[in-house]
């Protein structure tokens, strides 16, 4: 699966996207974002506020909770502002 990464969260982690190899117990995009946390500091301090991360799969924006089994991309964003 890849996984892009935007604005602050692309900093922090230090890199624009990736593939993954998913583990069975990823079944979320929260789920997503905890493993994420454990795969090291930068991906740590970059989901150390999940709250404020926002995410789509797929090009359609999802919330936590929502179901990734068939997603073939995913990707994380700060909160965006309009105008």
């Amino acid at each position: 699966m890849k996984v892009l990464y935007f604005a602050w969260i692309r900093e922090r982690i230090g890199k624009p996207e990736e593939d993954i190899e998913l583990p069975v117990s990823v079944a979320t995009v929260g789920d997503l974002m905890n493993w994420l946390k454990k795969r090291g500091e930068e991906y740590a301090y970059a989901f150390d506020n999940p709250k404020v991360v926002r995410a789509a799969i797929d090009k359609v924006h999802v919330e936590p909770a929502a179901k990734i089994a068939s997603a073939r991309e995913i990707a994380f964003f700060p909160p965006m502002t309009g105008g």
